[in-house]
């Protein structure tokens, strides 16, 4: 028996997450339900539970803060978050805390739900295909990052800063202590290496790929 409890602060929400479990799937036990993260710490002080069956957003906290606050004081605990907010900053947040299972409201039904808990429950992660879709692109967007990054020389990243901190072309040759000419030599290079032709998209384009960071 796989006992899950099931935190949402949408009552309808929890009613069919409720009916499913109960009268669809006899190996899922509903332990509890909660609508908010300080009502399921005080249901888990003395509810045991497999699952935490986590919407994200909820009015007292965010999913990825109660995430991390399960990780820590239950471990054993495993948490399979379920959401109607999927941008890849969402998925990405909580996949670093380490939930074992994201599937979305919009692609969710009994069968896909009761899937992703028994396969949660068994260790196994479980990602629906609107949230592997999104974790696709966050892995290409990884890589797509190392492989450009790669391709500059460190004088080079070194230009790329000095451009997005908005430095002159003299101010940079003599920042860098190189010759003007130099300067322009390795700028023409960036430029044909990004397919780009001004110092604003350069900035922009290395902003966007990590190549600096905004706070830089």
């Amino acid at each position: 028996m796989i006992r899950v409890i099931v935190v949402d602060d949408h009552p309808l929400f929890r009613f069919g997450l409720k009916t499913i479990i109960k009268n669809n799937h006899p190996d899922l036990f509903l332990a509890g339900e909660a609508d908010c993260g300080n009502a399921l710490f005080g249901l888990l002080a003395d509810t045991p539970a497999d699952i935490v069956l986590l919407d994200i957003n909820l009015p007292d906290a965010d999913g990825v803060e109660i995430a991390r606050r399960l990780r820590r004081d239950y471990p054993a605990i495993k948490i399979l978050a379920v959401s109607a907010e999927n941008t890849a900053e969402t998925v990405k947040a909580m996949l670093e805390t380490g939930v074992e299972g994201f599937i979305s409201k919009f692609d969710s039904n009994s069968d896909i739900l009761a899937d992703a808990i028994r396969s949660v429950a068994q260790g196994l992660e479980y990602y629906g295909k609107d949230i592997s879709h999104i974790i696709s692109q966050i892995y290409l967007s990884k890589k797509k990052t190392v492989q450009i990054t790669s391709e500059f020389s460190e004088q080079e990243k070194r230009i790329i800063e000095c451009c997005h901190e908005g430095l002159t072309g003299k101010q940079i040759a003599d920042h860098l202590c190189i010759a003007y000419k130099t300067m322009e030599w390795h700028k023409t290079n960036i430029f044909r290496k990004m397919d780009i032709h001004s110092t604003v998209e350069l900035v922009n384009y290395a902003v966007k790929y990590g190549i600096i960071g905004i706070e830089n």
